[in-house]
């Protein structure tokens, strides 16, 4: 199990291009730390996408794996450089080009093989005070057009 979700998961380039592969149509994904809830593949795959493009060597460090019935827990932490806009509530986060190593929690619930809910708990504190905009959130984000 681990070292198919290693590779599904190496990049969010490449999960964006087989999320399809392994959510279920009616899968829902919850961004936990800023309440962001996205459904089915399709949707997943867009947010991955913004991810992606702000994080482009983004890197998912796994630290522990468990598993019981139909649900995996892994503890990791999300490593990558900003190079790209972030999305953020109120709009983005322009390339501050600083590093993150945050940790994260991801759970995930199965159905017949593929991820029916994956909620993701990560440190959205310790992403933003490592990018350097944790103390002026409000002049670090910029409107979304």
């Amino acid at each position: 199990m681990r070292r198919s979700f290693e590779r599904a998961t190496r990049s969010p380039r490449r999960w964006t291009s087989r999320v399809r592969e392994h959510v279920h149509p009616d899968g829902k994904f919850t961004d936990e730390a800023f309440g962001n809830v996205f459904a089915g593949p399709k949707e997943l795959a867009t947010m991955l996408q913004f991810f992606g493009n702000a994080f482009p060597d983004m890197h998912r460090e796994i630290h522990r794996m468990y598993s019981v019935d139909d649900m995996v827990v892994v503890e990791l932490a999300l490593q990558g450089t900003h190079k790209g806009p972030f999305a953020v509530p109120g709009g983005f986060i322009p390339p501050t080009g600083q590093r993150m190593n945050a940790p994260c929690c991801d759970v995930f619930r199965l159905v017949d093989g593929k991820i029916k809910t994956f909620n993701c708990y990560w440190s959205a504190a310790t992403v933003l005070a490592q990018l350097g905009v944790l103390g002026n959130l409000e002049g670090a984000v910029k409107p979304a057009s």
